[in-house]
């Protein structure tokens, strides 16, 4: 199952609602150019909706640590929202849960933002 990305602006905040599988391959690729892509212009606030992704993989985490490495160097924020149990239990295994600023909804996350 292949990765989409869908963008969407609000006001000054990016939000990429992923649907699909995050795993090695053109899906954690198209996600790191995604994000290169809107830091490159400018965008500094981005929120990744992971409603729509039932399972990622080490190398989808690598990308995600990446994004949220570039963004946060570029002097942005970056959260995630909506991650399902199983991917919350990763991020708890991994410690990465202590990395990222995990919100339950995006209207959680967006108000986290402003």
């Amino acid at each position: 199952m292949a990765l989409t990305i869908a963008e969407e602006q609000r006001k000054d905040v990016t939000i990429l609602k992923l649907s699909g599988r995050l795993v090695l391959g053109d899906e954690s690729n198209d996600l790191r150019s995604t994000i290169k892509r809107l830091v490159d212009a400018g965008h500094r606030k981005i929120i990744v909706d992971l409603a729509a992704v039932p399972y990622i993989d080490s190398a989808g985490l690598g990308t995600l640590v990446s994004a949220f490495a570039s963004v946060s160097n570029s002097g942005g924020s970056m959260k995630l929202a909506n991650i399902s149990k199983k991917i919350h239990d990763i991020l708890n295994i991994t410690k990465l849960v202590t990395v990222f600023d995990v919100h339950d909804s995006v209207a959680s996350a967006l108000k986290a933002t402003a």
